[in-house]
């Protein structure tokens, strides 16, 4: 007999543009675009296996399904999930550990190529018809930088610090990395160096974050740090919020103590009305879609699928509580 599946948040996922097919060869499967959290327990009633991308599964819900044997996490963070009370109800939890490395370092790249050439602000500068008013040929508007010969500090050296590490090294920057596990770089960095914290935020022209949210890295760029950074240089985050003391950077920004910044991430998503970086000075804001092409769902659904196949044929892959 095939389980029943309930997805609870399908939709950031699969808005429509992929198939749940794979899925549903596997058993009977309910998908729910969102779930409130005071819902959770009621839609999982009955099911053996729960997918999950945000929305939160605790110990309360796990004492209330008897039923649930499997919840699979539709990201690579699965802080969502009372992983501990899994356990003890004997429920398996896995995630999926990589389906965006590509996808992530290209958005920062398209991040840090935004902040140099201002492309929207142009493209918008001719739209309105400016470029055709303009007296000369070219109506650029202030400082364009070119990447080459410039430093890019990478935080956190995995899969996508090493990633934009590679893309950074083809416009022909400096490569600076800080890792707290420091293995070799990959051949094709050709000016790579390790460096600690204060040595890479003072040399980087742009420091890019790639690290995860741990008690050590929480408010990892704060007044203090933001202070050993260039008045020249930006900061980009496409990996946690957390990671930034927002109104620290904030303040640096509209105070001219840093140029700019390009987030993916904030420390609260959705940010509330009024976040200080929504509208601080030289700061791009993007709604947390560094992982959302196309082809990085596509191979998370796969990813996913994979994972409860593996679980159902009695040998669980990428679980995070055994």
């Amino acid at each position: 007999m095939q389980p029943r599946i309930v997805v609870l948040d399908g939709y950031s996922l699969n808005p429509g543009d992929l198939s749940w097919d794979a899925l549903r060869a596997l058993g009977e499967v309910t998908v729910h675009d969102r779930t409130p959290p005071d819902q959770v327990a009621g839609r999982l009633q009955g099911a053996e296996v729960a997918f999950t991308n945000k929305t939160p599964i605790g110990a309360r819900e796990f004492a209330a399904l008897p039923a649930l044997r499997y919840v699979g996490v539709l990201a690579t963070g699965y802080n969502i999930v009372d992983v501990a009370a899994a356990k003890a109800h004997g429920v398996v939890v896995t995630n999926i550990p990589t389906y965006g490395t590509n996808s992530v370092a290209q958005h920062a790249f398209a991040l840090i190529l935004e902040l140099c050439h201002r492309t929207a602000e142009h493209a918008a500068f001719s739209r309105s018809g400016d470029w055709s008013r303009h007296p000369d040929w070219s109506g650029y508007q202030g400082r364009l930088i070119e990447l080459a010969g410039l430093t890019l500090g990478i935080i956190g050296f995995g899969r996508i610090g090493r990633r934009t590490a590679e893309i950074g090294a083809a416009f022909g920057m400096r490569v600076l990395a800080q890792d707290a596990i420091q293995t070799a770089p990959p051949a094709s960095l050709p000016h790579f160096r390790w460096a600690d914290l204060e040595t890479l935020l003072r040399e980087s022209d742009f420091v890019s974050l790639h690290c995860p949210l741990t008690p050590d890295t929480q408010g990892l760029i704060n007044r203090e740090r933001l202070g050993w950074m260039k008045p020249s240089a930006f900061l980009i985050n496409t990996s946690r919020g957390p990671l930034i003391v927002d109104q620290d950077l904030a303040d640096a920004l509209n105070q001219g103590r840093i140029a700019g910044a390009g987030l993916d991430v904030l420390s609260a998503e959705p940010p509330p009305a009024g976040h200080p970086l929504l509208t601080a000075r030289h700061c791009l804001v993007t709604p947390h879609m560094a992982w959302a092409t196309f082809a990085a769902r596509q191979r998370l659904m796969d990813l996913a699928v994979g994972n409860l196949r593996a679980f159902l044929e009695g040998h669980p892959e990428n679980v995070v509580n055994p």
